[in-house]
């Protein structure tokens, strides 16, 4: 998870989030994965499930789809960091202009502070679901979940 404190005017201030960002030209949604993951991370996928699209309605900011995967199938793009991720299973993430990264345990996750929204479908990703999709409406920072379909 990262956690955003280092840009000037972050909405994302304080809040805990996913590796992440927007579409380049011509890019895919899988592309834009494996993109982001790598420059925020250094880490190169190499397999990741695809849950499903969350829509985000907002009167405040502008409405946006996020694409949701995850995967536990990667490995260190750096040589060294790879080989020392082979060699003990640790990995030390490079640093990010957006904020820092950390391993978080699954039991940890909802204690942490973050969007409501993001509450709403990290708890089906932690309950095992396979597919999922939601349509999350916010007034401010208040968060209704107006759709959802998970599987």
């Amino acid at each position: 998870m990262l956690y955003r404190d280092r840009k000037q005017g972050d909405m994302n201030k304080g809040k805990w989030l996913g590796a992440g960002g927007k579409f380049e030209p011509g890019e895919t949604p899988d592309e834009c994965n494996a993109r982001e993951v790598l420059e925020e991370t250094g880490l190169r996928l190499r397999a990741t499930h695809f849950y499903g699209v969350i829509h985000f309605r907002a009167d405040e900011y502008e409405d946006e789809d996020m694409y949701l995967y995850s995967s536990d199938d990667f490995e260190p793009a750096d040589e060294e960091a790879r080989r020392v991720y082979r060699e003990t299973g640790r990995y030390e993430p490079p640093e990010c202009s957006e904020g820092r990264f950390e391993w978080i345990p699954k039991a940890e996750i909802m204690s942490l502070p973050m969007w409501e929204g993001d509450r709403a479908f990290i708890a089906e990703i932690l309950r095992g679901c396979r597919e999922i999709s939601m349509t999350l409406s916010y007034t401010g920072d208040v968060c209704t979940v107006i759709d959802h379909g998970s599987r």
